[in-house]
């Protein structure tokens, strides 16, 4: 099981969320970073979630 970081930002550079996660798989990070934007209505919002390595699995302009 892995640690990923999930983080939206304002325009303006503003974080609005920023919260981390475990997950089984890079897929099943994906899925849940997906879950938790839609949830709180962020998927409209610059985002990006990364594993505990650094490596970018979801992102969003």
């Amino acid at each position: 099981m892995g640690t990923y970081y999930l983080t939206v930002f304002e325009k303006n550079g503003e974080k609005l969320l920023d919260e981390s996660f475990e997950a089984q798989s890079e897929n099943e990070a994906k899925e849940i970073g997906q879950r938790k934007l839609e949830e709180q209505n962020y998927t409209d919002k610059t985002h990006r979630c990364t594993s505990s390595a650094g490596k970018l699995v979801l992102f969003g302009r």
